[in-house]
C-alpha cells in the first residue's frame, strides 16, 4: 500500500498482544506508518478498547476512515476466555490480588451450564470500578487506585450468547457474544455471585467485531514487515 492508501483510509485488523494497551497499540502504529512513508502524521484510532490483560481483536483506522470509528464499536462482538470459581478480586481479574474466597462444593457441571441461562438477554450490568469510564472527569480507575468510593450507575447492555465450553476443577472456559459497552469482567462476578460463590476473569480474547475475525488479525510484528516491504 501507498501513503496515500493509508491517508485516504484504512481498516487494519491487529491482535493485540497480553499487557499492552489499546492506546500503546495506535501509538506505535501511527508511529510505524509516519517511518515507513517519511511523514509528519497520520490519524490513526481503534474501535473499542481491550483491557491490558485481554489479547484478541482490535481494529484500527487510518485517515478518513477514523470517521467509521463509531460505526464498527457499536457492532456486535464476540469473545472467549476462563473464568476462575472461588474467588474474587477488586479488578475482576488479574489486575488486582484476590481479597475474598467463597465455597465451591456445591458447585457441579449442571449448575454451571445451567447459570448461563440467566444472563442471556437485556441485562442490567455494572461496570467495573478498575475501568476507563469517566465520572466528573476523572477515570473510575483513578479513584479506585486511590482508594476513594464512588457512586456507579448500571447500565443495560445485552448478551445474545453465553457458552461454556470447558471445564476443568474451578477453571471455567467460555463464548460470549454481546452488545457494545458489556464487560467481560463484571459478567464474570455477576456469574459467581449466580453461583452462590465467587468468580474473577484469569484470562479473555476478543475473536470477533461484527464481520471482523481475529484469524485474519495480523501481529504488530508482523504489520511493520508488511510496511517494511511496501
Amino acid at each position: 500500500m501507498t501513503v496515500e492508501d493509508y491517508q485516504s483510509g484504512q481498516i487494519l485488523l491487529i491482535d493485540k498482544p497480553l499487557h499492552w494497551t489499546s492506546f500503546q497499540v495506535v501509538n506505535k502504529l501511527r508511529w510505524e506508518i509516519r517511518q515507513a512513508f517519511d511523514i509528519k502524521k497520520i490519524k490513526v484510532g481503534h474501535a473499542g478498547t481491550l483491557d491490558p490483560l485481554a489479547t484478541g481483536l482490535l481494529v484500527l483506522c487510518t485517515g478518513k476512515m477514523t470517521k467509521q470509528i463509531d460505526t464498527f464499536q457499536a457492532q456486535i462482538k464476540e469473545y472467549t476466555g476462563t473464568i476462575v470459581l472461588g474467588s474474587t478480586t477488586p479488578s475482576f481479574d488479574l489486575e488486582t490480588e484476590i481479597n475474598e474466597s467463597f465455597p465451591t462444593s456445591h458447585l457441579t457441571s449442571e449448575l454451571i451450564h445451567k447459570a448461563t441461562k440467566q444472563f442471556i438477554g437485556d441485562i442490567e450490568q455494572f461496570p467495573p470500578v478498575f475501568s476507563a469510564i469517566k465520572k466528573d472527569g476523572k477515570r473510575l480507575y483513578e479513584f479506585a487506585r486511590a482508594g476513594e468510593n464512588v457512586e456507579i450507575k448500571p447500565r443495560t447492555v445485552n448478551i445474545s450468547e453465553f457458552e461454556i465450553t470447558n471445564i476443568n476443577g474451578l477453571q471455567v472456559d467460555f463464548r460470549v457474544v454481546c452488545s457494545k459497552g458489556t464487560y467481560i469482567r463484571s459478567l464474570t462476578n455477576d456469574f459467581g455471585k449466580a453461583l452462590q460463590s465467587g468468580a474473577h476473569l484469569s484470562a479473555l480474547r476478543r475473536t470477533k467485531i461484527g464481520d471482523f475475525d481475529v484469524k485474519n488479525a495480523e501481529s504488530i510484528e508482523s504489520f511493520i514487515k508488511i510496511l517494511a516491504s511496501e
